[in-house]
């Protein structure tokens, strides 16, 4: 169940997914970086981060 909930997160917050995920972490800063700079790839890169595990 979590998971689903990450991944709604990831749609419409990406780093708070991330961060969900991973905490203050890389990963976080970069996804923070790509959701600022245009929505869509920040979605891609928190999808991804996700889905590695």
């Amino acid at each position: 169940m979590s998971d689903v909930i990450k991944i709604v997160a990831a749609l419409i917050l990406p780093p708070v997914a991330v961060l969900m995920h991973v905490g203050f972490g890389k990963q976080f800063w970069i996804n923070l970086l790509l959701t600022l700079c245009v929505w869509f790839p920040g979605v891609v890169h928190a999808l991804w981060v996700i889905s590695r595990k």
